[in-house]
């Protein structure tokens, strides 16, 4: 069972319900750099079988405000409420143009759909309408999603996930909650139990970019022809586009460890989240062709010049990033093991300026944060999973900007 929450959640109102597979027992693997609660056991995945959609359901934050003229110079989150409540380990997060979003939950090889009073398992191809095809274990299992750039039109979507031999992508085709037509786009990234990346993006370019961690294989990270440690770019079909900057190679940037976090600025930039190891996670504006040094360094330095270093860095106890939202002024950042949202302004005159931290504790584990329906940010939590879960948790929060 869970543990006993100690931060209780007052339902205003109760929403959909959902009966949900029991979630598969998950293992923690050496090294996990930010996945791991600060010197904390792993607590094993629960087995509520429920999730549910209260009706802004008010969360407390223990974040103090700054007074109301510096929350709106820079952009101050607002108090989280409750969009859904009861997901277990939810990974992935993409909002859909009709104002709901699908949720993939890792272990239960699951989709949903959900929103404010909405929550609906989506169909796949597999036994019981599951993801066919996903093996969970560790961290891998059904991670990242993506919609594509004609989404309105073709109705494609597109599944990170672990299978039985590698990691991999698969497009499908998404109509009345059903997952049909599954073709896989990219296959053979290296797997492991922990260091799987899993986050998928398209980019302003309408191509597909894939964040992909090292399987524990530091080398490979170094190699611009392993698919292992990368931020790789292919088109929705697959295919290798002609500019990327390793000729018939997905690959865009490498050097990395275990990149999670991926999204663009207004001038075009992307930018990415990091794992570190032990000392550093990392925020990186990515280079065509650059090389972020791992497993060579960690943090900051450049390598006297060899390697591209990062535009901001943390500690990993107060950072472990994993999901990012870019908006027209600030990149916000879920920390995991940080327990906090990380606001990185952007500047005209620079990358970024000086991070601040909001909700330090108030919803434990952050694993995925988006820009909502409404111009909030959505956020997943990650409590299921080596954290410390309370009434409610999982859930996906709505965090308005002031």
């Amino acid at each position: 069972m869970r543990p006993t929450t100690h931060r209780p959640v007052r339902p205003r109102a109760a929403g959909a319900l959902v009966a949900l597979l029991l979630a598969a027992g998950c293992t923690s693997g050496p090294s996990t750099g930010g996945e791991a609660t600060g010197g904390a056991t792993a607590t094993p995945t629960g087995t509520s079988t429920t999730a549910t959609t209260p009706a802004g359901t008010a969360v407390p934050s223990t974040t103090t405000a700054p007074d109301d003229a510096t929350a709106a110079a820079v952009g101050f989150p607002g108090d989280p409420v409750d969009v859904t409540t009861g997901l277990d380990v939810p990974w992935g997060l993409a909002v859909l143009p009709d104002g709901t979003a699908l949720v993939t939950l890792r272990d239960q090889a699951r989709v949903v759909r959900t929103g404010p009073g909405v929550l609906a398992q989506v169909a796949a191809t597999g036994e019981g309408g599951a993801v066919d095809g996903v093996v969970p274990s560790g961290e891998g299992g059904l991670l990242g999603v993506a919609l594509s750039p004609g989404f309105a039109e073709d109705r494609q979507v597109f599944l990170y996930f672990t299978a039985r031999d590698d990691n991999r992508v698969v497009r499908y085709t998404y109509a009345d909650d059903r997952l049909t037509d599954p073709r896989p786009v990219l296959t053979g990234v290296p797997k492991s139990s922990t260091h799987n990346g899993g986050r998928i993006a398209f980019g302003p370019d309408g191509m597909l970019y894939v964040a992909t961690g090292d399987a524990q294989d530091r080398a490979a990270a170094q190699d611009p022809r392993a698919l292992g440690g990368k931020v790789l770019r292919i088109t929705a079909d697959g295919q290798v586009p002609p500019d990327n900057p390793f000729a018939g190679s997905p690959t865009w940037s490498y050097g990395h460890r275990n990149p999670q976090g991926l999204g663009w600025d207004s001038a075009g930039r992307l930018i990415a989240a990091e794992f570190g190891q032990d000392a550093y996670d990392e925020l990186n504006v990515i280079r065509p062709g650059g090389n972020y040094g791992w497993p060579v360094v960690e943090g900051p330095g450049d390598g006297g010049g060899r390697f591209v270093a990062p535009v901001q860095t943390w500690p990993t106890a107060e950072a472990s990033p994993s999901g990012i939202a870019v908006t027209p002024d600030a990149v916000y950042v879920a920390g995991l093991r940080g327990e906090r949202l990380w606001r990185v302004p952007l500047t005209p005159d620079g990358p970024t300026g000086t991070p601040q931290a909001h909700l330090q504790g108030a919803l434990g584990r952050l694993r995925s944060v988006e820009v909502g329906p409404d111009g909030s940010l959505w956020v997943l939590t990650s409590n299921t999973f080596r954290g410390e879960p309370r009434a409610g948790d999982d859930r996906l929060v709505s965090i308005p900007l002031r």
